[in-house]
């Protein structure tokens, strides 16, 4: 026969047992937090790294992607006519509205059977989605004289044009000259195609005598 496990032994192996099993729990548990602490940080990692990315491309969008000196375009027509010319000194494009801001632009219409007219500024900002001109600063329209057309000349501070649909308005004083006749008065609106300007509010109207003109 074999040698007999006294109750001693009995209770020092099972004690031995328990000790390893508790170990290897430990050492199970151990190993499972590193992976999940390890995993955690890497995700903490992960989230932190397109946080910063996303925080860099927003902040991109805010700056400049393109600057143009002395540019000039022109924009034809469904036709295929030149429509309108648009340059400046300098044009800057911010692709967050995908506008461009713009020194000292001057715009010219090009309108079949009719004189050219021409409008400048200090500064403008384009929208290129909207089809709308912000212009800033001793605006000024200028339209020669012509057979068919008085000379028109108006000002103010602030106009925004709708290039395609040949038309402004402004929501500012404003100044016009047409022919020898002055008009003043604040806001107004003005379609080129048609011909027809109209002042919103407190509007004046000086012709001069028959004798001046």
């Amino acid at each position: 026969m074999g040698p007999r496990l006294r109750e001693g032994d009995v209770l020092l192996a099972e004690a031995a047992v328990h000790k390893r099993t508790a170990h290897r729990w430990r050492l199970l548990i151990t190993m499972m937090a590193a992976v999940f602490f390890a995993a955690g940080s890497f995700w903490l990692l992960q989230l932190m790294l397109r946080d910063d990315n996303e925080t860099r491309s927003a902040a991109n969008r805010d700056e400049p992607d393109y600057i143009i000196d002395k540019f000039s375009f022109v924009r034809m027509s469904p036709q295929g006519e030149p429509h309108y010319l648009f340059y400046g000194d300098k044009l800057t494009h911010l692709p967050l509205n995908d506008a461009s801001d713009v020194i000292k632009p001057i715009f010219k219409t090009i309108v079949p059977g009719k004189p050219t007219m021409t409008v400048t500024s200090q500064t403008a900002r384009m929208f290129h989605g909207e089809n709308k001109v912000d212009l800033l600063g001793k605006v000024e329209i200028q339209r020669p004289e012509s057979p068919t057309t008085r000379f028109l000349r108006i000002n103010s501070e602030a106009l925004t044009v709708y290039p395609d649909e040949d038309r402004m308005e402004s929501d500012q004083r404003v100044s016009m000259v047409l022919g020898t006749a002055t008009v003043t008065g604040i806001g107004m609106q003005a379609n080129n195609a048609t011909g027809q300007i109209d002042f919103r509010s407190k509007g004046q109207l000086v012709v001069p005598p028959k004798a001046a003109r």
